[in-house]
């Protein structure tokens, strides 16, 4: 399989993978953006793609930013037939402004396969153990 990558601007870095066997390859910032607490930004990347047919672009934290700054990313799936540039809405979760650099890595981007079950709209559902039980109604708090 090939992830089909192109340049929109002559600054922009093809996203790649940081060691061997990692799920996600880095994505870099086309353009220097601080971000302030509180706040949410759309970061240009400089890059289109063509997902390979049946998979889905998943967006995600770099997790030592996500850790140490508290920054987020949000709404990050993209579709296989989207062609326009990859721009990653971040937020910034933190007490203290965060400088996203142009040129550095900022989120992470995992290719994974989809499939398409038929939607069938039914009365009622099999019964499970857990039922309808929500959010912390395993035991974990």
């Amino acid at each position: 399989m090939q992830l089909l990558i192109k340049k929109l601007h002559p600054d922009a870095i093809i996203p790649k993978y940081a060691l061997p066997g990692d799920a996600g390859m880095d994505l870099y910032a086309l353009e220097t953006i601080i971000l302030s607490p509180n706040q949410k930004t759309i970061v240009p990347t400089g890059i289109a793609m063509a997902i390979p047919k049946n998979h889905v672009g998943l967006v995600w934290d770099k997790s030592g930013i996500a850790s140490k700054h508290h920054l987020h990313t949000l709404a990050g799936v993209i579709d296989e037939t989207y062609r326009g540039e990859l721009k990653v809405v971040i937020g910034n979760f933190g007490e203290l402004p965060y400088t996203i650099e142009k040129g550095k890595k900022f989120a992470q981007l995992l290719i994974q396969p989809i499939t398409h079950p038929e939607i069938q709209e039914v009365e009622t559902l099999d019964e499970t153990h857990r039922g309808a039980g929500g959010f912390g109604s395993t035991g974990l708090h």
